[in-house]
């Protein structure tokens, strides 16, 4: 299960809950870490109550906690910690997303775990950070798309600002959180010398802002909510159709938007020198965006798909759940993937990315809880006695 994997032998401890942190640990479990989850005993992680349950379980557990041992662990009492400092001990990576100071209080700073095992990698996610004056501050996803800058730009003029309907903050960090792992890993194997990963999740969004910062600091600009267009790059848009829905046309490059005005019909959006590039398409948005919806709601979706295809210009129906499920493509690229759980088969998302020579693994869905306890504890050297009066004592 796994040898063959390129994160095989590769031992990944989890330490929080919810999003960030077990969405960095998942990955590494895809490509054949061995991820040990710790969780609270009792109710364990509160993602396992989350949006829809089956059988009294979240199925979107069955994503995030994949390929992973659930261990109960009581972080609060002496024995509990032992345990957490054992497990790190042998630990390559030890993955956490609780406020900044929580280990410390815990008698499980980085400092005192690294003295066992100096090779320790610590990848702490938080909402602002280990340092600085906000670092206390509880933060969670949102509040990180918010400081980040995402929040402002998101939605319409006319409306307040909204959402993307998925934690992406959260989901953010927890790549910059592999990519740190990954980074400090290559550093090891040169010194053999662990560190800490300070991952934030305002700094995760920030940082996929593209050009917002130096737009402010050269022109004094402010971007603002502009809804399905990017201002300056044109054309770029959801378009009406016939029926009421809307498709995607990304027509932004020069030789593509010159396809797409043939497409259309429109020799002379093609032939105009004032749209060959898109400096000029830009100073038109407004206008060249209505140009095309009026070609666009005279017709339906599948007849304006079906022209850009022919011209070969980016576009798309707007995607639904069920869309996505049924698309060809997605079944084609091993993105639907089914795995079994304790209430019946279920649809999850495959692996990313793909890698040719070792492609990542799903072995079915997310653990019950403390499923591995007793298994994790003996590997260890606990024996059957010991695990037997730490559940008495309700540690694990």
């Amino acid at each position: 299960m796994g040898a063959a994997l390129p994160l095989a032998g590769l031992k990944v401890l989890e330490l929080g809950a919810l999003i960030a942190g077990p969405f960095c640990t998942k990955i590494l479990g895809e490509f054949g870490a061995d991820v040990v989850k710790i969780e609270p005993p009792g109710h364990g992680d509160p993602l396992r109550k989350w949006r829809h349950l089956r059988d009294g379980t979240s199925v979107w557990w069955h994503v995030q906690s994949r390929n992973k041992r659930s261990v109960t662990v009581d972080l609060r009492k002496p024995e509990g910690q032992a345990i957490v400092r054992a497990l790190a001990a042998r630990a390559d990576i030890v993955v956490e997303n609780f406020r900044p100071g929580t280990l410390e209080s815990w008698d499980l700073a980085f400092d005192s775990l690294r003295a066992q095992n100096p090779g320790l990698i610590l990848v702490r996610v938080s909402g602002y950070g280990q340092d600085g004056p906000y670092s206390g501050r509880p933060g969670f996803g949102v509040i990180g798309e918010a400081m980040g800058g995402l929040r402002h730009v998101t939605g319409t003029p006319d409306r307040p600002p909204s959402r993307t309907g998925i934690s992406i903050g959260d989901t953010l960090s927890a790549l910059y959180g592999v990519i740190g792992a990954m980074v400090a890993l290559e550093h090891r194997r040169k010194t053999g010398e662990g560190q800490v990963v300070d991952v934030a999740l305002y700094e995760s969004v920030f940082s996929v802002m593209e050009s917002l910062l130096p737009e402010f600091d050269a022109f004094g600009v402010v971007r603002e909510r502009t809804g399905s267009i990017l201002p300056g790059i044109a054309p770029t848009s959801a378009y009406r159709c016939r029926d009421g829905s809307y498709v995607l046309i990304a027509g932004n490059g020069d030789s593509i938007f010159r396809r797409l005005a043939l497409a259309m019909g429109r020799d002379d959006l093609a032939n105009d020198p004032a749209l060959a590039h898109n400096d000029g398409r830009a100073a038109k948005q407004a206008w060249l965006d209505a140009e095309i919806e009026a070609w666009t709601s005279a017709r339906e979706p599948g007849e304006v798909l079906a022209a850009m295809q022919a011209a070969d210009v980016p576009a798309s129906k707007i995607y639904t759940v069920k869309d996505i499920a049924d698309d060809a493509h997605y079944a084609a690229r091993e993105m639907i993937r089914t795995v079994s759980t304790p209430s019946g088969p279920l649809k999850v998302p495959g692996v990313v990315p793909k890698l040719r020579a070792t492609p990542g693994r799903i072995d079915g869905g997310g653990p019950a809880l403390g499923q591995h306890t007793d298994e994790v504890l003996a590997e260890l050297g606990y024996d059957a006695a010991r695990i037997a009066a730490l559940r008495a004592a309700k540690v694990v």
